[in-house]
């Protein structure tokens, strides 16, 4: 049972993590559902001139419309899923908040990672509220502040916990999941978000 937890960021924005949003039983079934059934792709974008796959699987799905754009990637949003919108109303009904788009990563292995990043693309708008649910394999996340970088902030992103990123969030503080020198199994990610 999930319970309020308190903002783990020293200043300059919220998160909050919550251990067991969803209970062992409901992780594992949502990881399987999710792992056989999303449309995953591999995404490509180009760095100094040269053309490179994420270190991930991707897949996109949201409301008619609310397309994903950053730098060298475009995705037009598959629909929703019925386990997707089921999974989605149960995080709205827990946070009071809508969201109307859902950025899916599969980390297949110790070598697929998300770099250093922020999520403060112009179509979220100001200060966006993104929800970070995580399944199967647990995985370490780290947050640094963009004024003090040698300030980092490490945990562990469990089986079926929840990420909630709020208020200045996305200004002051860039984050990742870290790369592993050990032997992973898969893990899934879904950041929900409002595009404007």
């Amino acid at each position: 049972m999930w319970t309020q937890t308190k903002n783990i960021l020293p200043r300059g924005g919220e998160v909050y993590l919550y251990n067991s949003f969803f209970t062992a039983p409901e992780s594992e079934e949502v990881f399987d559902e999710l792992l056989k059934n999303v449309e995953w792709r591999q995404d490509s974008m180009t760095i100094r001139g040269k053309t490179v796959n994420l270190p991930r699987l991707t897949a996109w799905y949201g409301n008619e419309g609310k397309c994903y754009r950053s730098p060298g990637i475009f995705k037009e949003p598959l629909p929703w899923t019925d386990m997707l919108l089921d999974i989605k109303q149960f995080v709205e009904d827990r946070l009071d908040i809508e969201f109307n788009s859902a950025l899916l990563n599969l980390y297949r292995n110790e070598s697929d990672d998300a770099g250093w990043h922020r999520d403060n693309e112009s179509g979220l708008g100001f200060n966006p509220v993104i929800a970070s649910l995580s399944f199967g394999n647990n995985r370490e996340f780290q947050l640094k502040h963009k004024d003090f970088p040698k300030e980092k902030i490490t945990g562990t992103l469990q089986n079926g916990s929840l990420l909630l990123m709020r208020g200045e969030t996305q200004v002051n503080w860039r984050y990742r999941i870290s790369p592993s020198k050990e032997y992973h199994h898969p893990g899934i990610n879904l950041t929900f978000r409002k595009i404007i």
